[in-house]
């Protein structure tokens, strides 16, 4: 079984010919566009239509396996100047398409019988979402001119400041104990059993990003203000909206989601003040602590044994989950181990058009890292439900993004606990599970405040690391509240974040959206059983090609409301509750 992925299905290496040949045919595909686009009019409305989508699907294959490729190697190693060019050159090229592309979608959205020709067509109504979607995006559209000028300084705008925060925090070292650790080894010292590990690796981590803390702040608020001005120049009120607006999701249901958090944020609070107590503090968790491994879990288990570990489990619930899963494994699919130059973090990344994913990881063997991979796997899985839909109905929007990969999690955590072969290990297990819903409540809305206050404040305001660090504390006394010890926090969280370095803004809160969606989808699970798995299957079909609302009608449920959320936060009670009795009983 290989430690680090292989990338020959895309190609060998950039000197593989078919690397350059690719590039070329991009180049074909650009000169293609913008032919097309110049001849607009000439054909009738359906042949129009049919030409943009099959040169849209050839383009997309191409641009997919090129950068795919070029960000897969950048992400092993942020010194792979190769691949850094590559994904610039790429970048360039598909720069030029922006007026064509815009121009194209304008005609398209201008068609008074768009209807009727979606319902003339098989292809098209395949393609019905996207094409009543261009209609509705081309009121938020510039002229064809500013779309390719704003997709030409975006280049060396905000995606070369968010190049900047990963090479930064990818390189940077800590100095713990005499030794130097790359960031992500330092940070993973933080679920270390010893506490005196834990602290002396919270005080490194926190100084290491003095080195750069300066130069990511400009990143941060140079993209921060290129959002700002970009969604106002498209007649958006705010940020938030814009992006509302792109994840196919109603404010309503945001307002719901969050609200039904505010109303449950104690739960997640005394659990962690009951974890601090029972690790010596009086004050709340220190944020030193907040990952400290608790009960008899202390197990260290190879990259095979996860493996069999999660083989194990997943064959009980869907022999197609449990096949892919082999497959990623044996596939050297996997990027598994932390080293200089690799990027923090997990992530997988589909490789459309291959039926297959990529995963990366900075595993070090704890219990904890085979929760991570069931994670990534999540992802891959709901790429794996994608792939009879047509090369350009795969993309899902942000919110819905997260729920594989969260119910993958209850399976895996659900069956370990049920398992358990001592309180010890109950404990532990149990403490895991919580520990990684308060992230994704308490945390994740935590994000959310300081990303809110970062745009109120960036069109008057440059703010520098210190400001940006007082915003950061902030957020974080008032998601936590008295769960935290307050003189004890992490100013530093927006820096080592890679979700604020886009355009691409408040990915944040669909990990709270996915985190309790799927909880609520779990307990669908429990009651009807084997049943489930078909309407589980094609609610993730149906995500690329409906509203976040409609997709979660498969399941009969109702986003807009607090009752659907408040009943998935409700469900953690009873871990709390045994969390607490288990800790009373082994920590006296």
């Amino acid at each position: 079984m290989n430690s680090e992925w292989s990338l020959d299905v895309l190609y060998k290496g950039f000197d593989d010919p078919k690397f350059e040949a690719d590039m070329k045919k991009v180049d074909e595909k650009i000169a293609e566009m913008n032919d097309f686009a110049a001849n607009l009019g000439s054909l009738s409305d359906k042949d129009t239509l049919l030409a943009y989508i099959r040169i849209s699907e050839e383009t997309m294959q191409l641009v997919s396996d090129l950068y795919g490729f070029a960000g897969l190697r950048s992400s092993t190693n942020a010194r792979d100047n190769e691949a850094n060019s590559a994904a610039g050159r790429l970048m360039g090229k598909l720069s030029a398409t922006a007026k064509a592309e815009t121009a194209v979608k304008k005609y398209i959205a201008g068609m008074s019988d768009l209807d009727a020709l979606i319902e003339s067509e098989p292809v098209l109504k395949e393609y019905e979402y996207m094409l009543r979607n261009i209609r509705e995006e081309d009121k938020h559209m510039l002229s064809e001119d500013c779309e390719q000028i704003m997709a030409l300084y975006n280049i060396s705008g905000a995606r070369a400041w968010g190049d900047l925060q990963g090479f930064l925090t990818s390189s940077v070292t800590a100095d713990y104990r005499g030794e130097r650790l790359n960031l992500s080894s330092v940070r993973n010292l933080a679920y270390d059993p010893d506490p005196a590990v834990r602290k002396d690796a919270y005080i490194a981590e926190l100084a290491c990003y003095d080195k750069i803390k300066d130069s990511v702040a400009f990143a941060l608020n140079s993209i921060k203000l290129q959002v700002i001005n970009g969604a106002r120049l498209r007649g958006f009120g705010s940020p938030l909206e814009q992006n509302l607006f792109g994840a196919h999701m109603k404010k309503e249901t945001l307002d719901a989601l969050f609200g039904a958090m505010n109303e449950h944020f104690d739960l997640f609070r005394r659990y962690l003040r009951i974890k601090a107590k029972a690790l010596g503090h009086e004050n709340g968790m220190p944020w030193y602590d907040m990952f400290a491994p608790m009960g008899g879990v202390d197990k260290k288990y190879t990259a095979e044994e996860a493996r069999d570990y999660l083989l194990n489990i997943f064959k009980t619930f869907d022999k197609e989950l449990h096949d892919m899963v082999k497959r990623a494994f044996d596939e050297a699919w996997i990027d598994f181990y932390p080293r200089e130059g690799k990027r923090g973090g997990a992530f997988c990344s589909g490789l459309s058009g291959h039926r297959q994913s990529r995963i990366l990881t900075n595993f070090d063997g704890s219990f904890s890292d085979i929760v991570t991979l069931a994670h990534e796997l999540g992802h891959a899985y709901h790429n794996f439900n994608l792939e009879s839909h047509r090369p350009l109905n795969t993309d899902y929007s942000m919110p819905v993004a997260e729920t594989a990969s969260t119910f993958n999690e209850n399976v895996i955590m659900n069956a370990a606990i049920a398992g358990a072969s001592s309180d010890a290990e109950k404990l532990a297990l149990i403490e895991s599970q919580l520990m990684d819903v308060t992230q994704i409540i308490c945390d994740i809305y935590s994000r959310y405040l300081f990303e809110s206050a970062v745009f109120e404040n960036r069109e008057n305001e440059f703010m520098d690391a210190q400001r940006l660090c007082e915003l950061m504390l902030d957020a974080q006394k008032k998601a936590y509240g008295d769960g935290l010890d307050h003189n004890a926090l992490h100013p530093y969280m927006w820096l080592c974040k890679g979700h604020y370095y886009s355009t691409l803004s408040f990915y944040n809160y669909p990990y709270a959206f996915g985190g309790l969606f799927a909880r609520g989808l779990y307990a669908m699970y429990e009651e009807r059983g084997e049943s489930f798995v078909p309407m589980y299957k094609k609610l993730l079909h149906t995500t690329p090609i409906a509203s976040v609302e409609d997709a979660a009608k498969v399941a009969g449920i109702d986003l807009t409301g607090k009752e659907f959320w408040a009943k998935s936060l409700e469900s953690y009670k009873k871990n709390v509750d045994e969390f607490e009795r288990l800790v009373n009983r082994l920590y006296k």
